[in-house]
């Protein structure tokens, strides 16, 4: 742990930023005096019948073998938002891409996807490769949603993804606390593992 300042007062900061520092999730949030740990998270676990199960996974499976591109946009159109447009579909929530926030000259940038339903709130950051520095990102862009939005709700969801592996995150508002989990959830073979969360999340 460093004992000196990773944020410089006066500087200005987009949450792509936080992507190349070359710090640990820990050092960073302690800039913000959020703490941060890393375990396996009990998420929230949809338990219903998911009808487009099938019809998802043989869309994804031909998108997966028909591209060959490390395109950033690529991925998105191909592998994620196929999905989270299924998921918005059944939750009923509102689906967000490049939503531009700007809470202060630390804390600003444009969230990938932003999923807004009665219950939650998801953010979605999409990364060519490096999950743990796109964590990194998606932790910061969740301290930014904690003062950008006037909800109730005591946790705030969100995922970093490369469009095959898909790692989830949460802060605890009150506590100013977030939890990195441990476990990832991979696109095609986990599909509907990650599908439950999803919806578990927008349902909650």
């Amino acid at each position: 742990m460093t004992s000196n300042r990773i944020i410089q007062p006066g500087q200005s900061y987009t949450f792509s930023k936080y992507f190349e520092l070359p710090y640990t999730t820990k050092d960073i949030l302690a800039d913000f005096n959020c703490s941060y740990e890393k375990k396996i998270l009990e998420l929230p676990n949809y338990l219903g019948e998911i009808t487009y199960l099938d019809f998802l996974n043989r869309y994804l499976e031909r998108n997966i073998s028909i591209f060959d591109s490390v395109a950033e946009i690529a991925i998105r159109e191909m592998l994620i938002s196929p999905i989270l447009v299924e998921v918005c579909d059944q939750t009923q929530s509102i689906l967000y891409i490049e939503y531009s926030v700007n809470v202060n000259e630390q804390l600003k940038g444009t969230f990938d996807y932003y999923l807004v339903s009665q219950n939650s709130l998801l953010v979605i950051e999409a990364k060519q490769s490096d999950l743990k520095r796109g964590f990194n990102q998606l932790a910061v862009e969740l301290l930014a949603l904690d003062q950008w939005v006037d909800s109730p709700n005591p946790i705030l969801y969100g995922a970093v993804t490369n469009g095959y592996d898909w790692k989830f995150g949460i802060l605890q508002r009150q506590e100013k606390h977030i939890i990195e989990d441990t476990k990832l959830y991979r696109v095609p073979e986990g599909l509907e593992e990650l599908l439950r969360v999803l919806v578990g999340i927008l349902s909650n």
